[in-house]
């Protein structure tokens, strides 16, 4: 009779290859310390060891490569990234002039970018000490805040007069 446990060694360099296509595909260091862990399992019946200490051996190496290694690969991946802020960020204080009136409940404004979103005025929840109730065409306003795909905007005389 044939004892599959002298075929473990091929059932670890599926794991192993399989671990690797997944890395492959989500470049997250996850598996690939997960596969050096499994290398261990694989090193661990190559030295005779029984099914389960393999296997625990392949554990206790990934879970030690996760906590320890992966974190730096991770940093030094991350490392030099791009600091530039984009989408909604980039919008947040940007100028722009007002190309329709803008109330509290719509318009139009173009931004230092060039696009054209349609806008409202911020309102001070009750308060409207200092704030304007609309802004005509040519003024010059401020993003303050993204609504979805409105631009929240304070009248650029308004924040010069605050500060």
């Amino acid at each position: 009779m044939v004892d599959l446990t002298d075929y473990l060694w091929i059932l670890w360099l599926v794991f192993i290859f399989v671990a690797i296509t997944i890395e492959l595909l989500s470049l997250e260091f996850t598996f690939l310390m997960i596969s050096i862990g499994s290398l261990g399992g694989l090193a661990a019946n190559l030295l005779g060891l029984d099914w389960w200490l393999q296997i625990v051996v392949a554990a206790g190496l990934s879970v030690l490569l996760l906590l320890t290694i992966r974190p730096f690969l991770l940093r030094a991946l991350r490392k030099g990234g791009d600091p530039a802020l984009s989408n909604i960020d980039a919008l947040i204080g940007m100028t722009g002039r007002v190309v329709s009136t803008v109330t509290e409940t719509g318009g139009l404004v173009k931004l230092a970018n060039g696009e054209t979103w349609t806008a409202r005025l911020l309102t001070s929840g009750g308060d409207n000490i200092g704030f304007r109730s609309s802004v005509e065409p040519g003024q010059p306003v401020t993003v303050h805040l993204i609504e979805g795909s409105t631009a929240v905007v304070i009248s650029v005389e308004r924040t010069q007069n605050n500060a």
